[in-house]
């Protein structure tokens, strides 16, 4: 299948070829049609696999037809970072059909933003808490919505924001398409699905399997040696762009500094940061300004570079939905990535289920000349311990490897 299989008009399509895309991702495959169409749509896709391209050209293609200059479409996602990469996708693939798209959240002053929404925008993307500013203020108008998006819609749910997006919905027109994105299918989210989804169309790409383009591998290590193991590995491991996920704000800042300090160009990206700290913090990893960055789960949500060659768990995730998340940042398209994995004694159970669940290879291994016996670091690194599980096998080598 191509591209020119759905029809698109001319402007789109010139720009899809300018682009350089040639084929369709299994999720556009399958989700460009049923949008097209006008039909609701439950997507349950992972990071990396072209999903926002997936709504976007059918969305760009609809909204040819029709009034200009007022909001008739309605994009809500979780983050800044993930607003601004959605916001770009439209402006880029729309180039040619003179449609305006633009971006709202929080973190900044309203002024930009609100001379934006004065001169007439056809696509709006917004996170839930500005956006309802502006609804409060009646400074925005959803009575003209078409389309409603909810991108990473279990990730708004975990940062809180459902009863939020529960009060948007009510400025917004009954009869509209509805196109609900996740990875990950909780509970909170069937019900929502159930309540404003119509006769819609369920669309799943293997939300479990990770790319087929990334090695996984992981280090077992206690946790007062992850640091200088990192230190020692990033020294010996020929890299592009490094993403480094730690599961607290206050790690991910800490470690980031400790990379500075032993000469890497490293930043971090956590909540404190301003927005002008975050943005600033993006666009140099994008540009190779950084070579490492150092994330939390939330913060991340958003990141997308092409080039990342390798994703590090210094905190392993909770869950196997977690961990395809992160790594849906590497091994993207036809590339290949890996996937580097701190592991604890107490985190034994997580890696066989991971290794079930994910049906891939885990590649154990170990650092040769490192002192898996030292001391290490202590403090602020440490986490509280917790409940032992079932052991894995301790078998290592060098970067010599035991497969499973």
């Amino acid at each position: 299948m191509s591209f020119k299989s759905f029809n698109f008009s001319k402007e789109i399509v010139s720009q899809i070829e300018a682009l350089g895309y040639t084929e369709p991702t299994p999720i556009q495959s399958k989700a460009i049609p049923v949008v097209l169409e006008g039909n609701d749509v439950l997507g349950l896709a992972q990071t990396g696999t072209g999903k926002t391209a997936a709504f976007a050209l059918p969305i760009l293609q609809r909204l040819s037809q029709g009034k200009r200059g007022q909001i008739r479409v309605l994009v809500i996602a979780p983050t800044r970072e993930l607003a601004d990469q959605i916001n770009e996708s439209f402006n880029v693939l729309g180039k040619q059909t003179g449609l305006r798209s633009t971006a709202i959240y929080g973190g900044v002053k309203y002024g930009k933003q609100s001379l934006a929404l004065r001169k007439g925008v056809d696509i709006l993307v917004a996170c839930p808490g500005r956006l309802l500013d502006y609804l409060d203020q009646r400074m925005i108008n959803l009575a003209g919505v078409e389309t409603l998006v909810l991108d990473e819609a279990d990730h708004m749910f975990d940062m809180g924001f459902l009863p939020t997006i529960k009060k948007i919905i009510q400025y917004v027109p009954k009869e509209r398409q509805t196109l609900l994105f996740s990875a990950t299918m909780p509970s909170d989210i069937e019900r929502l699905a159930t309540q404003i989804l119509k006769n819609s169309i369920r669309i799943q790409i293997s939300p479990q399997a990770p790319a087929e383009t990334v090695s996984h591998v992981v280090f077992k290590v206690e946790q007062n040696l992850k640091t200088p193991l990192l230190l020692e590995l990033l020294k010996s491991t020929p890299t592009k762009s490094v993403l480094i996920f730690t599961r607290t704000k206050h790690r991910a800042k800490n470690l980031g500094l400790k990379l500075q300090q032993s000469g890497f160009k490293a930043i971090s990206l956590q909540g404190n940061l301003s927005q002008v700290q975050r943005q600033s913090a993006l666009d140099g990893f994008r540009k190779g300004s950084y070579e490492i960055m150092v994330a939390t789960d939330i913060a991340a949500r958003g990141i997308d570079v092409s080039l990342i060659s390798h994703v590090i768990n210094y905190d392993i995730p909770d869950t196997t939905e977690a961990y395809t998340h992160r790594i849906g940042r590497t091994g993207r398209a036809t590339r290949t990535g890996e996937a580097f994995t701190f592991a604890t004694h107490e985190d034994s159970g997580f890696v066989s289920s991971l290794s079930r669940n994910m049906k891939a290879t885990l590649e154990h291994r170990i650092l040769e000349g490192f002192d898996y016996t030292a001391r290490g670091e202590s403090g602020e690194f440490a986490r509280p311990a917790r409940p032992a599980r079932q052991s894995f096998s301790s078998s290592r080598s060098r970067y010599s490897s035991a497969r499973r």
